[in-house]
């Protein structure tokens, strides 16, 4: 089973790979409805990472 330090690492981390993948695109002038994609999955990804550390926390103090 993945412990919670795991599966918030890994929220953390998806949120970075999308953000550089979306910056690297903008910046070398790629397909501007991509860079939008994956601005858009960032933002959903942020949000999942989010409630992932609030539930950590909330588990860990309960």
């Amino acid at each position: 089973m993945i412990s919670s330090n795991s599966l918030v690492l890994l929220a953390c981390v998806a949120v970075a790979v999308v953000l550089i993948l979306g910056l690297f695109n903008m910046m070398r002038g790629g397909s501007a409805n991509l860079s939008q994609k994956l601005m858009r999955l960032r933002v959903l990804l942020q949000f999942l990472a989010i409630i992932f550390i609030m539930g950590v926390v909330w588990w860990r103090s309960a």
